[in-house]
């Protein structure tokens, strides 16, 4: 403890012998400080607090129809480009600082110390946001709020409105190319329908695809044979009935094959199973060939029995109205064989014309159902693009309504009537407090810089020989006015220090706006 109060006593030592230069220090120091800090200008502080309102009923009502923007993040993407540099020289041509710049390196600097003072405070929780500005002056700093909070409330639109405007011009574009391509697959797809007419799947005919087509005109024109056959065999009984060379007259001749129903209906039945054969197989297949070794004896045999002929007993008969009646049913009947030959040559030509296109039937089947996938894909394509320009452009008009995003100004600005800084009052004191700590610092430099011994301890420290004795300071009276004239004058200096700072708080207090 006593070495700690020794240290301190030659501290105290040393800075008075050097007092007189702390005092000037001091007063030097705290003078221009204390002038530098009345001279300052007055700084106001204009705010304005904004509540931005992101929960809108349209929001559940339209969320099926259109996307539906993020609007959290949208306002909170606004708030951190706000401060930004087209921002900020869009603010200075609103409010007219930009005709204070002379060249571009004013110009550059006034947009820097609008971002550095721009303060913007806020939550996305409570989605209240706080914009702040300090400007020397009043009105431009409300201004400049004013623009500020102009600029985020259009902002929050725009840049989506016009992200939308892109997004339908895009889809614009696209509908245009699925167009062309659209009117393009269309005509391929006439022409092709055209070309190939009763060819296509279900073209027109009614009887489904081509094979269809093919086994219904095999049906037909086994139909028609079977029909040709029976036509055939009636004409050929009417025929018998009413054949024969009488050799007298009211003779005829009676064929003893109609007296045989059981041979016709065997010849009928292997005439229709051989067509039958004929419709699934070739002639060289067994079946086609023992059936129709079976009719050819079947054939043999009716001719055998055709060979032995009767004389009628009836001398009128060649002249009865029976035979009369025979004749003209015998016109008819070859009248139906004819229409009948006429059906399966038709019939037969159609199904070699089928045959013979079936070859090509598969490719073309698949070129039309090639051309079809391509025009339902351009289709649908073009469709979803429409779909989706009417869902973009619903979405930029709700991006700009107001319902979807309001923007509720809790404080507007306003012009600050008292300056909010600086704050002289602790600049003050800061600056009378530098001034002290000059004036000691520079007299504690000063003994450093040239040293005395202000005690026999000292002395002996550093010489290390040992001190016999010291003589004491013997004051003159004349002397001694002059020392108490400088402790007065020394006190009266540190007064007058402690005074005036006492004054220039006071002042402050009394008029804030100095």
């Amino acid at each position: 403890m006593a070495e700690i109060t020794a240290v301190l006593l030659n501290f105290l030592k040393a800075i008075g012998k050097y007092r007189w230069h702390a005092i000037v220090i001091t007063w030097v120091v705290a003078l221009i400080g204390w002038v530098v800090v009345l001279r300052l200008p007055n700084q106001y502080e204009a705010s304005a607090r904004v509540y931005v309102d992101t929960q809108s009923i349209l929001k559940p009502l339209l969320a099926n129809m259109t996307s539906v923007p993020n609007l959290e993040q949208q306002v909170m993407f606004m708030r951190r480009t706000l401060i930004s540099r087209p921002n900020v020289e869009r603010l200075m041509r609103m409010v007219d600082l930009d005709v204070k710049a002379k060249d571009t390196k004013e110009h550059d600097k006034i947009v820097d110390e609008l971002m550095q003072q721009i303060k913007i405070t806020g939550t996305e929780r409570d989605d209240i946001y706080t914009i702040t500005y300090t400007a020397d002056n009043a009105k431009l700093g409300k201004d400049v709020v004013q623009s500020l909070l102009t600029i985020f409330v259009e902002g929050s639109f725009s840049g989506k409105k016009q992200d939308s405007e892109k997004a339908v011009q895009f889809i614009d574009d696209q509908i245009k190319t699925y167009e062309e391509k659209l009117a393009a697959a269309e005509n391929s797809l006439k022409e092709f329908k055209l070309k190939n007419l009763g060819m296509l799947p279900g073209g027109g005919s009614g009887t489904g695809d081509f094979g269809g087509q093919l086994q219904q005109a095999v049906d037909q024109l086994s139909q028609a044979r079977l029909e040709l056959a029976e036509a055939e065999q009636a004409r050929n009984a009417i025929r018998r009935q009413i054949s024969g060379d009488p050799a007298k007259p009211g003779t005829v001749k009676v064929d003893p094959a109609l007296m045989d129903p059981e041979l016709e209906a065997r010849i009928v039945a292997a005439q229709k199973n051989l067509d039958t054969l004929r419709m699934q197989y070739t002639e060289q297949h067994p079946d086609v060939i023992s059936t129709r070794r079976l009719l050819d004896q079947l054939m043999a045999q009716r001719a055998e029995l055709a060979k032995g002929k009767k004389r009628s007993l009836d001398p009128g008969a060649s002249y009865s109205p029976m035979l009369q009646q025979l004749n003209v049913s015998l016109s008819q009947a070859e009248a139906h064989v004819a229409s009948m030959r006429a059906r399966v040559s038709e019939y037969e030509a159609r199904v070699a014309r089928l045959r013979t296109q079936s070859t090509t039937a598969p490719e073309i089947e698949a070129q039309f159902a090639q051309l079809n996938r391509d025009y339902t894909v351009n289709r649908e394509n073009y469709q979803k693009l429409v779909e989706r320009r009417e869902s973009a452009r619903l979405s930029g008009d709700l991006t700009s309504a107001t319902d979807m995003l309001q923007f509720r100004v809790i404080d507007p600005p306003t012009v600050p009537n008292h300056p909010s800084g600086p704050n002289r009052l602790r600049l003050f004191s800061l600056v009378f407090v530098g001034a002290l700590v000059a004036g000691l610092a520079v007299a504690f430099l000063m003994s450093q810089l040239r040293p005395t011994f202000l005690s026999q301890s000292a002395l002996r420290e550093v010489t290390g020989l040992p001190v016999l004795g010291s003589i004491g300071m013997n004051w003159t009276p004349e002397q001694t006015v002059k020392r108490k004239r400088r402790l007065v004058a020394l006190a009266s200096s540190v007064l007058l220090l402690f005074g005036a700072y006492g004054i220039g708080m006071a002042a402050i207090l009394v008029r804030p706006t100095l």
